[in-house]
């Protein structure tokens, strides 16, 4: 009789320990990669400024705003090219951006407390044109004597 009750015992016991490892779990991670193309919108806009300080200051303001991959202002052409994904800011908010930063652009004037502060080489003429072809115009002086 010992050896019965021994004998359904231990089949007992591998039942309930093959039970046991069968039950457990076994994680698994994976990982997915989703192919998603964003869609980059390439921006070129007027912004007023003089030199290299007011390039570096405007080009930091619009890359300051979420979504914006790249941004160029050409001294020049007084002209910033600006590559963003659209999905996470838009043109207005670039404009603004900029503006915060004391320079003014085509659409927004820049912020008067931020201009203030400008150095003084940064100092530009509100009515400077923002010439975007890059051609350079010259004076007619034949109205006058110099």
């Amino acid at each position: 009789m010992k050896k019965v009750i021994l004998s359904v015992a231990v089949i007992i016991a591998m039942g309930l320990t093959s039970c046991k490892n069968e039950t457990k779990k076994v994680e698994e991670t994976t990982t997915t990669e989703v192919s998603k193309e964003i869609a980059m919108t390439d921006l070129s806009f007027g912004v007023r400024g003089n030199c290299g300080m007011c390039k570096s200051t405007i080009e930091k303001a619009a890359n300051s705003v979420e979504g914006v991959a790249s941004a160029n202002w050409d001294v020049d052409k007084k002209k910033i090219d600006v590559s963003f994904d659209d999905t996470k800011t838009d043109a207005m908010t670039i404009h603004k951006a900029i503006a915060d930063s004391g320079y003014d652009t085509e659409k927004v004037a820049g912020s008067e407390e931020a201009y203030d502060v400008l150095p003084g080489c940064c100092k530009y003429d509100h009515e400077m044109m923002m010439n975007q072809s890059g051609e350079v115009k010259v004076d007619d002086h034949s109205d006058h004597e110099h």
